[in-house]
């Protein structure tokens, strides 16, 4: 399945590798200055946050406090949401020589997308940073991760796809096709209806409809 796909602004940074939608705009990760923007959805930067993740890939908002992958380190990072500041830090699961990189909550729960072990998990972290449940990723290069409804989205960077997933088994349920010359899909959100995702290469922003 394909769709129309618009690019909307560049990025603050010169290597944008995730993202998170709330009320206020887009959180953008940069894996090269390891900054965390806040940024409007028409691309005026609303706020800046340095981070000390080491090659920061995929970044997720509680409401109550920020989670980023440090991917080179092979942490998750729990940040205070007002300065950054590392607040917690745990090994990421299924790491080897590099870590996560897709991030989302939901239910209280982290969940998790680990290219080096293709798989996606759910991690419990109100006592401790236990993993409870885990499903296959799609391919072995998952990025962006996203709810809609109770379908799990995760996009599969080499294939230039996003995949709806169940949540509980894994399975495939639909894929969305991002064909070249779009940008590429890496850090992936959804807002108001629609996909948003960045391209680590171009800086590009991107939206399609959901």
């Amino acid at each position: 399945m394909t769709r129309k796909i618009d690019v909307m602004f560049d990025t603050p940074g010169p290597q944008p590798n995730g993202m998170q939608a709330i009320a206020d705009g887009l959180w953008i990760l940069d894996q090269i200055t390891n900054q965390l923007h806040l940024v409007s959805y028409t691309g005026e930067i609303l706020k800046t946050l340095e981070t000390a993740a080491d090659k920061g890939s995929g970044v997720t908002d509680t409401g109550e406090a920020l989670w980023v992958s440090s991917t080179y380190s092979r942490e998750i990072l729990k940040l205070d949401r007002a300065t950054g500041a590392t607040l917690a830090s745990f090994p990421t699961p299924g790491a080897s020589e590099t870590g996560a990189h897709g991030l989302e909550w939901r239910n209280g729960r982290l969940w998790i997308a680990t290219p080096p072990s293709a798989t996606i998990y759910e991690v419990a972290v109100d006592d401790g940073f236990t993993v409870v449940h885990s499903i296959p990723a799609p391919g072995n290069r998952p990025h962006g991760l996203a709810w809609d409804g109770d379908d799990l989205l995760c996009v599969e960077t080499n294939f230039r796809a996003i995949y709806r997933l169940n949540p509980q088994t894994g399975e495939q349920l639909a894929k969305i096709e991002i064909p070249e010359p779009n940008p590429e899909p890496h850090g992936m959100t959804l807002w108001d209806g629609f996909i948003w995702y960045c391209d680590a290469h171009t800086r590009a922003v991107c939206r399609l409809p959901l």
